[in-house]
């Protein structure tokens, strides 16, 4: 039975443009009532005004810990939970930035340990909720000038396949979204032709189409991730031979 999100209170965290804008489009189309988080004020109160439902504003920044703990409280009780929050730029280990390396982590993976950290136990508590986390099909193997962002995506799949463990018995629902290239400010940086590349609505759709269901994992579009989920049973020197 598909989930129902009328009435349902879910805080969508990225919301402010690319893939969670579009998703918490979706999400208030459908009825929730939205917590829409980002570190700008300015993005996410144009987007409320744009929401056929309502939302409540909160600026946050998921590399801080204690801000991400006081806006789950101010948050309140919640239904779901969307991570979307995520930097990138395209480096090669040869040309190694550290800052940018290490900002990539400590948003797209710590950051998402963060946040679960500050909602998991509430809805623990609560005896139920749902979470969507955003890994990527670059998570699946190493990759070349994917120094940051790849290992980061890897961390935030392998921590969704184990709270989806954990948390089944505490009657709280964990899904993954693991897309393809979108077209957004953080696409944008890339020099090379990126195969399939989708725009942030229709990744939206998919994305959504996956939370109204109970699959664990939705890694799109379908034929170019059947590349990366194959890659998965090449012995290691082959893997590294076709891509490098």
């Amino acid at each position: 039975m598909p989930r129902d999100f009328t009435g349902k209170r879910y805080w969508v965290i990225g919301a402010s443009e690319g893939l969670g804008r579009a998703v918490a489009r979706e999400l208030s189309a459908a009825g929730a009532h939205l917590v829409i988080s980002a570190r700008g004020r300015e993005g996410l109160e144009a987007l409320a005004r744009e929401l056929p439902g309502p939302a409540q504003v909160l600026p946050c920044d998921v590399t801080d810990a204690g801000a991400m703990e006081e806006a789950a409280e101010e948050a309140g009780d919640l239904d779901g939970v969307a991570f979307f929050a995520g930097v990138y730029w395209p480096m090669a280990a040869t040309e190694w930035d550290a800052g940018q390396a290490n900002t990539m982590a400590d948003v797209n993976f710590t950051g998402a340990v963060r946040t679960m950290g500050a909602v998991v136990p509430r809805m623990v508590a609560r005896g139920g909720g749902h979470i969507l986390l955003t890994g990527s099909l670059s998570g699946f193997r190493g990759l070349p000038g994917a120094i940051g962002y790849a290992a980061s995506k890897a961390g935030v799949m392998v921590l969704a396949q184990s709270m989806a463990i954990d948390l089944r018995s505490a009657g709280v629902e964990v899904q993954l979204a693991n897309p393809g290239f979108i077209r957004t400010r953080l696409t944008d940086k890339n020099d090379f032709r990126m195969p399939f590349l989708m725009e942030p609505e229709a990744a939206g759709r998919i994305v959504f189409r996956h939370m109204q269901g109970h699959r664990f994992a939705r890694s799109f579009p379908r034929g170019f991730s059947m590349v990366f989920r194959a890659g998965r049973f090449l012995p290691d020197r082959l893997w590294m031979r076709l891509f490098g």
